[in-house]
């Protein structure tokens, strides 16, 4: 079958809107509702965000030692979505700052799975990385 285009315009507060296209197989795009296809994904952020008094009031059992991060959920590749944070789309300010790396050791073994699925892991994965002493924000 041949590729079906989708246009997609992303806007971001004080800048232009930009416009892309992307090309899918139809196929693809057929397949897209159906499958489980949401992530959850953990970002390393930078220690600078221990300066952040919003940071620090929502983790009061922060360990020095243990990494902060950010935990999010996307229909997107977690790669795809970690470049659009860093690059101002759609992003978490934080992750935007401070943000590092992906942690894939942290999430990968959850993905992919159904939209409640991933809303709800989340969430849980924010928990039990919390009550590990890591820092976590989520948005």
């Amino acid at each position: 079958m041949a590729p079906v285009e989708i246009g997609i315009r992303y806007s971001h507060a004080n800048s232009a809107t930009v416009h892309c296209a992307l090309k899918l197989p139809a196929d693809d795009l057929k397949d897209m509702g159906r499958r489980n296809h949401y992530n959850v994904y953990v970002v390393e952020l930078s220690k600078d965000i221990l300066l952040e008094r919003r940071f620090i009031k929502g983790n009061p059992d922060y360990v020095d030692a243990k990494p902060c991060v950010y935990v999010g959920m996307t229909g997107l590749d977690p790669d795809v979505r970690f470049d659009k944070h860093k690059a101002g789309i759609q992003s978490n300010s934080y992750v935007q700052l401070f943000g590092l790396r992906l942690l894939p050791d942290l999430y990968e073994a959850y993905n992919p799975m159904s939209y409640d699925a991933a809303r709800d892991m989340e969430v849980e994965l924010g928990i039990l990385l919390r009550e590990a002493g890591f820092g976590v924000w989520q948005a």
